[in-house]
């Protein structure tokens, strides 16, 4: 066997500290293989041989539609065989699995790419060698006619997210030279692989094999096959994940022809090579590799490509069977509502209800992947506790779901509903992929609901607590203030004097009672209605119903440091300060109770927020 490259490191090269740790490792390969001069050029299709064997270039996208260039990234040559695994896929997509494996097989030859060789069916090895890809070409032209070709550029087209020429010179020395293609397609033509008249089928392989790319277009259409079929640069859903992932298992086992064994054993990342000196590697659900450099080695592999693969794979440990995820991180945060209920103040009633039933309400706060192992590591989790009324399971900080993931995550709701457990859903937009992959097998579940916020969700569940454990909201109830909280411990006489100098406020549904950066001038006993209180940023600290004060801080700053709007319509009593002080002259005792009070709801508030620091820095 081979021996690998010596490793690279980017201090082979000085780069500046303004350069991402993964482009500087790029540039350092770059650097290492640039003296690199083992290989030739491949000449058996004439044009091919007038590459400038100097050329040399690497590109690298993410699934975040970034890409990373190095050297010459945008010097076009033709794709060649890299055009296999798309248009395989293709053929999946569009005539049916069925009828595409039925002539076509995905066994590794073990032969060269043009091998004039069938399996013992008669039919070709696998869709990466030259029998198996006139095979496809042929499936799509029986389908597609005179249109075949242009329906397999403008498919090829939409993995690179841009259009793709051909190089009409290569495509005619190709045609000219290709005695040795025309020769399979006659031996398919034989067996009934291909039905279609030989040289018009021919006309489709060798133009799609002379479309025109450059090391950053097949670094995106790489990405592509790694993202499940959506583009990271255009994010258009390009072919059915289904064919997707059947192309990159064809490239995992003979995408490099007579050295894919060596080559997964070595690098283990599904990749695809082409006689023009194109290589491009994808890693599932991490990133595609596109490299460009026409001397080739006696597979027909790319000297310099085979490196640079060989670099990226050891240095970052990338092998798509050394993983190490582990379910148990998917979990960043697990809590009843006991020390963390909803942002809501409760009325002294619901307080007690949600005090002997705070275990009713179970927060699970996920992070990552919603994978099968991942899935299953959280219902277990969540069955080794008392069984709750509802389940919130807050999707913020969820990247993806895969389909075994969602498959599992449905067939987990439908036994909590078999329980009675209402499953809430938070954090997810519904115009996500992720909403779009849950959704997609919890539609038909009762027990579903889902809120943006998990404030909101949190808020939701404990008011269907209240309600079943004998408890009332009515938001259009009226309260007085001997219902206040701020109040408690006042006399008759002290509420009337003090109720002598409220007004009695109205406000609108979304009307702005105090804004933030106001002289602190009122304080508020709300009286009716729902208002919420948030910071400058949005950001919503409490929702409060009748019977609760706002704006009390006004008797400590002098400056509002929040928001507060009416969420319906809403009456408020509303005393200025100044007649606060006038209440506090003749009635001292009473506003030492009141300031008890202040002190007593602020503590409470304290505690409440330390314990969903405390819960977020313990995840």
């Amino acid at each position: 066997m081979k021996q690998s490259p010596p490793p690279v490191t980017a201090s082979t090269v000085n780069w500046t500290r303004a350069q991402p740790p993964l482009l500087r490792f790029l540039h350092a390969c770059y650097a290492n293989f640039l003296p690199e001069d083992g290989g030739a050029v491949a000449d058996y299709i004439p044009e091919l041989g007038k590459a400038d064997p100097a050329h040399f270039g690497i590109g690298l996208a993410t699934l975040d539609g970034h890409v990373y260039e190095v050297g010459d990234t945008r010097i076009p040559f033709t794709i060649q065989s890299m055009s296999k695994p798309f248009v395989f896929a293709l053929a999946l997509d569009t005539l049916g699995a069925e009828r595409v494996e039925r002539v076509i097989g995905v066994e590794p030859s073990g032969d060269p790419f043009n091998s004039i060789r069938l399996n013992a069916e008669n039919h070709p090895f696998n869709p990466m060698v030259n029998a198996g890809a006139i095979a496809c070409s042929g499936l799509i032209h029986a389908d597609k006619g005179d249109g075949a070709f242009e329906y397999i550029r403008q498919a090829l087209g939409r993995f690179a997210g841009r259009e793709l020429d051909v190089d009409e010179a290569v495509y005619a020395s190709e045609s000219a030279t290709g005695d040795r293609n025309r020769a399979i397609g006659y031996l398919l033509r034989t067996n009934g692989v291909i039905t279609e008249n030989v040289p018009d089928v021919l006309d489709v392989y060798f133009r799609q094999c002379a479309i025109l790319v450059t090391a950053r277009d097949i670094a995106v259409m790489a990405a592509t096959l790694a993202n499940r079929g959506i583009n990271p640069l255009t994010e258009q859903q390009v072919m059915t994940p289904y064919a997707i992932s059947r192309a990159l298992s064809v490239m995992t086992s003979s995408g490099m022809y007579d050295f894919a064994g060596e080559w997964i054993y070595r690098v283990g990342v599904p990749a695809k090579s082409g006689v023009g000196g194109g290589i491009l590697a994808a890693l599932p659900a991490r990133l595609g590799l596109g490299s460009y450099s026409p001397k080739l080695d006696k597979h027909g592999n790319s000297v310099r490509g085979i490196k640079v693969c060989q670099a990226l794979s050891a240095h970052y440990d990338l092998h798509m069977l050394n993983r190490s995820d582990d379910a148990r991180h998917s979990i960043i945060a697990d809590y009843n509502i006991g020390k963390n209920p909803s942002r809501r103040l409760r009325r002294p009633q619901e307080q007690e209800i949600l005090a002997r039933h705070f275990q009713e309400v179970r927060v699970i706060e996920l992070v990552g992947t919603l994978s099968l192992s991942n899935v299953d590591y959280v219902s277990r989790r969540l069955g080794g506790g008392p069984r709750p009324e509802f389940v919130i399971f807050d999707l913020r900080r969820v990247t993806a779901t895969t389909r075994a993931g969602a498959r599992l995550v449905a067939e987990a709701f439908k036994e909590l509903a078999e329980l009675g457990v209402t499953v809430i859903l938070s954090g997810i937009k519904r115009t996500s992929r992720e909403w779009s992959g849950i959704s997609e097998w919890t539609s038909r579940l009762g027990n579903v609901r889902d809120f943006y916020l998990l404030d909101t969700a949190i808020e939701w569940a404990e008011d269907q607590i209240v309600y079943r454990y004998g408890g009332s909201i009515d938001f259009l109830e009226t309260t007085e203030l001997a219902e206040q909280p701020l109040l408690a411990g006042l006399d008759a006489a002290e509420l009337a004097d003090l109720a002598s100098l409220c007004t009695v406020r109205t406000y609108q549904p979304h009307q702005t009672i105090i804004a933030a950066g106001d002289a602190a001038t009122s304080l508020f006993f709300l009286r009716s209605g729902v208002v919420h209180v948030t910071l400058p940023d949005g950001v919503r600290l409490a929702t409060l119903t009748a019977g609760m004060a706002f704006g009390e801080m006004a008797l400590l700053e002098p400056k509002r440091s929040a928001d507060v709007l009416a969420d319906m319509s809403a009456t408020a009593y509303e005393v200025t300060i100044a007649d606060f002080e006038r209440f506090r002259t003749r009635h001292p005792r009473a506003c030492e109770r009141i300031m008890r009070n202040l002190a007593q709801l602020l503590a409470e508030r304290l505690i409440v927020a330390n314990a969903k620091v405390d819960l977020l820095t313990s995840g």
